[in-house]
């Protein structure tokens, strides 16, 4: 295990875990935390003993969001808008949506602004029973700046979202899961077990069909479907002709399951 002073990570049978670590601040993001999750996402991209990356956190909160002591220390010097956390924030954001290996979060907690934000990047959220989700910004008199109007309309719907960012509601695991805002929930006690195996079945499957999968879907929502239909044309010609495409025919002829490497 891998330890900076606010991240653990570890990386066992080709899954990558990355745990927000700065339990004292409800695993708040300030901007040494940002820099740091995102040079280690960039490490974990070329590794090639990592083909699937979770994300959680440590205590009883997901992550809290912005660290407002640092954000109240800028403001202090007169430095809010320029001291760095959104500039910071977006570049990790992006990086993490835009990886080509499955992501997995499992939200073992409170998931707010930033927070949640994080969570939304990632292709796949599990949240354990006690998880609660809240936008945060307009509370504090902010619009979202975290990638949040991006996400949530297309994750839940514009109606949906609208209510989740006007109101500020505190969702419940069971309504976000309602909500499409999360895929599963499973008891507090069962959160690593269930994205361990979950993980773990992605981590054995075509990561290289996954990254294709992942990129068509990023760009399918700029494109008409002719345009789409060429893409994907052009994606499973890759697809077909990588070592993975050649050993699932191979899986198939000899009556067995597939092994796949990722290339």
């Amino acid at each position: 295990m891998s330890t900076h002073s606010s991240l653990l990570s570890q990386v066992e049978a080709g899954v990558a875990w990355i745990t927000l670590n700065r339990p004292a601040q409800r695993n708040a993001l300030d901007i040494p935390t940002l820099k740091n999750l995102h040079t280690l996402l960039d490490h974990y991209e070329v590794d090639p003993a990592v083909r699937v990356i979770v994300l959680t956190g440590t205590g009883r909160s997901f992550c809290a969001g912005a660290d407002l002591a640092e954000w109240a220390e800028a403001e202090a010097r007169g430095a809010l808008e320029t001291y760095g956390w959104t500039q910071t924030a977006h570049a990790l954001m992006n990086r993490l949506y835009s990886l080509n290996k499955p992501t997995l979060a499992a939200i073992n907690g409170t998931a707010v602004g930033a927070g949640m934000d994080l969570t939304l990047c990632c292709d796949v959220r599990l949240a354990a029973q006690s998880a609660r989700f809240k936008a945060g910004y307009t509370s504090m008199a902010y619009s979202p700046d975290a990638g949040a109007s991006w996400h949530l309309p297309r994750l839940i719907g514009s109606e949906q979202a609208k209510r989740l960012l006007f109101l500020d509601e505190l969702w419940s695991a069971d309504r976000a899961l309602a909500a499409g805002l999360v895929s599963e929930v499973c008891a507090d006690e069962q959160l690593l077990s269930t994205a361990g195996e979950l993980a773990a079945r992605l981590a054995s499957g075509p990561t290289f069909a996954f990254a294709q999968t992942k990129q068509l879907m990023r760009e399918g929502a700029e494109r008409s479907l002719a345009e789409q239909l060429n893409a994907e044309l052009a994606a499973g010609l890759l697809c077909g002709r990588s070592e993975d495409g050649a050993e699932a025919l191979r899986a198939v002829m000899e009556k067995r399951a597939p092994v796949f490497t990722g290339q």
